[in-house]
């Protein structure tokens, strides 16, 4: 072997070896609408949008998404290692048949269009003590159900629940 042959060998090797360990890892931008919105990929917080995330899994491998802000609906999805060919895997995969579990990546960017939340839902959130029904005017038959309640659980007399249902029948 003379040592261009050599030079020529170890070139390939390299260049093949490079393009196996490249078209490992896919990578995809995380982009949601509005931005900066809270991200969680499988369960754990890993920023705001916009967010690259990149990982070496194999095909097929799914990702859950949580997008979480303040005014709008969690959204909860997923984007799985399967949505686009990946040509140097494949290409590494002729070499060596492990690269072929690579041979899939993600689309370049996933967006994420938030849902704002409806004027009914924020108002239940920030609703007053106003806004809801009072207690503090009990109608008659919630009145004595509290009565019999305090009978029942002995923490007054017969006597004394008498002379209150009298009390309140007579509103």
């Amino acid at each position: 072997m003379t040592v261009n042959q050599g030079a020529t060998k170890l070139v390939a090797s390299v260049l093949t070896l490079s393009m196996l360990l490249t078209s490992c890892a896919s990578t995809t931008l995380i982009e949601t609408i509005p931005e900066g919105a809270n991200l969680y990929i499988n369960e754990e917080s890993v920023g705001t949008s916009p967010y690259l995330y990149t990982d070496t899994k194999i095909v097929g491998s799914i990702n859950m998404v949580r997008v979480e802000k303040e005014g709008y609906e969690t959204l909860n999805t997923s984007f799985s290692r399967n949505e686009e060919a990946d040509a140097g895997a494949i290409v590494g995969g002729i070499f060596l048949l492990v690269p072929f579990l690579w041979t899939m990546k993600y689309k370049p960017t996933h967006t994420y269009e938030l849902t704002p939340l409806v004027e009914s839902e924020k108002k239940i959130e920030e609703s007053t003590p106003e806004e809801s029904p009072s207690n503090d005017n009990p109608s008659k038959a919630d009145s004595l159900r509290e009565l019999k309640k305090l009978l029942d659980e002995g923490i007054i007399t017969q006597e004394e629940f008498d002379s209150e249902k009298k009390k309140i029948l007579a509103k």
